[in-house]
């Protein structure tokens, strides 16, 4: 059932936890057959259909036991099946959350097949290394992809409005605005925003555009019921002491309503954020982002291997775009720039040609004319923009040669936007962060609008990979800056 059918008789968290129960049925059906069609299948591939059975050697005095691989290949699935429940991997607070649940359920899959290593050890038996080494990845790769699709298909549930939360904020105006921009901004969390209540209750406007107040603290009964929430978000609220705090999730507790409550911290990822309960208060730290170390050397070894790669995959390409832009007008066919990198350190970017020769001389002449965001200078019909150059631009073709700056050092594969030195020089303390890693070929400002982004999405952006990079952020923003290239959208 979703929430859209709901009737009267139906609460809002009887109606949240029937679709969880249904999407969570889905995602068993699906591993159960992943699961067994790995091993299974492993099992075929190294034994065909023969009975073939795993030898555990006796102790001298008993003889050999042997166990059919039937029997194996059903304890291992059955193993595996039951692992991705104990690891939380189908649990309903990480329903649709993407990296999450892939790690967990990563997790899950390495540890039993390290028990199975184990226990092949200690009973001295050999277990087929090639059923071993096609189960696994196999496996893992179907159930990450399986879950994958049912994400893809939840989200478009949600953007039709079905399968979500209807939310409540509650707390001070600014610290509601704030959190409620944030939810805005992500689009497919899964809260559904139906109201706030505020300090001031219904006296002041809306909270934003479409998100109308409709109560103050005292209210809180009636605004649930009215609304039909199954969840409430805290965002913080001074005069709501920690005795209140404490009526209002049991408060909650009655009707079953959830309870999330909003730190006042914004742009850190999970990984730098731990629990530390202390003396009955949940307390939490945030580690500081470390820009050396092992860390950033896998990160230097990930752009060497992979950029050395599509160097070598992609040169018949970079021949035959050469070719098309000599012949579409005079000049070299690289185009190189300074900018600033590591540190403050400058260096020349290198690109396709995408202007004519004389392209930085026009440049004063169009400055009145930006569609830039105010820092950056763009325009969407720049008239030294070539034939061929928009074609490169508008598949980010032109960027490819960068991939020399990569392999030199003065780049990275995923970073923030390599910037002029020009735009360094305004830069204020925030924004100069961006130069404490390499600059990247490409970044989240590559997948969330391009060339389309305001200047403060754009530092909210690379400030946010500065300080949460991850080896797994990177190949995740590697695929989507795929998709973005393919669609074109906000390049120009």
């Amino acid at each position: 059932m979703t929430l859209t059918r709901q009737t009267e008789k139906v609460t809002p968290a009887e109606a949240v936890a029937e679709w969880q129960r249904a999407y969570v049925q889905r995602l068993r059906v699906t591993d159960l057959v992943v699961i067994v069609f790995a091993v299974y299948g492993s099992q075929f591939i190294r034994f065909g259909t023969s009975g073939t059975s795993l030898r555990i050697p006796g102790d001298g005095e008993r003889a050999d036991f042997l166990l059919s691989y039937f029997i194996v290949s059903a304890l291992l699935a059955a193993g595996w099946f039951f692992s991705l429940a104990l690891f939380g991997t189908r649990d309903r607070t990480i329903v649709g959350a993407g990296p999450t649940e892939y790690r967990r359920i990563a997790d899950a899959s390495i540890r039993v097949f390290a028990v199975l290593a184990i226990l092949a050890f200690l009973l001295r038996s050999e277990i087929g290394r090639a059923y071993v080494l096609v189960a696994f990845p196999v496996g893992l790769l179907l159930l990450v992809a399986g879950r994958w699709m049912w994400r893809k298909w939840l989200l478009r549930q949600r953007l039709a409005g079905q399968y979500v939360h209807r939310v409540v904020l509650m707390g001070e105006r600014q610290k509601s605005a704030h959190v409620a921009e944030q939810i805005a901004r992500d689009g497919v969390t899964g809260f559904e925003i139906v109201g706030a209540i505020t300090e001031h209750g219904g006296s002041t406007h809306e909270l934003a555009p479409g998100i109308p107040v409709l109560g103050d603290y005292t209210s809180l009964d009636h605004v649930l019921r009215d609304a039909r929430a199954d969840t409430v978000v805290f965002t913080g609220a001074d005069t709501i002491d920690p005795r209140g705090m404490r009526e209002l999730g049991w408060k909650l507790e009655r009707t079953s309503t959830n309870l999330v409550v909003a730190p006042a911290l914004t742009d850190v990822a999970g990984p730098r954020i731990h629990a530390r309960p202390v003396a009955g208060l949940p307390l939490i730290q945030v580690d500081y982002p470390v820009f050396t170390g092992q860390k950033y050397a896998a990160k230097r070894a990930f752009d060497l291997v992979i950029g050395a790669a599509l160097l070598v995959v992609l040169s018949p390409l970079f021949l035959f775009i050469t070719l098309a832009i000599r012949r579409d007008s005079p000049g070299p066919a690289i185009f190189s720039q300074e900018r600033v990198g590591l540190n403050g350190e400058r260096f020349h970017m290198l690109k396709f040609r995408s202007m004519v020769v004389d392209a930085e001389s026009q440049l004063p002449t169009l400055l009145d004319r930006t569609d830039g965001n105010g820092v950056l200078f763009k325009m969407r019909t720049d008239p030294r923009v070539t034939r061929v150059g928009a074609f490169l631009r508008r598949y980010s073709l032109d960027e490819l040669p960068q991939l020399v700056n990569v392999l030199r050092g003065e780049m990275s594969l995923v970073g923030p936007r390599p910037p002029l030195a020009s735009e360094v020089e305004r830069y204020d303390d925030w924004a100069r962060r961006r130069l404490l890693v390499r600059p990247g070929i490409t970044g989240l400002w590559q997948t969330q609008g391009r060339s389309d982004l305001s200047w403060d999405d754009s530092v909210r952006l690379d400030l946010y990979y500065v300080e949460n990079w991850s080896l797994t952020g990177d190949i995740v923003i590697l695929y989507r800056t795929a998709r973005a290239v393919v669609r074109a959208h906000g390049a120009y």
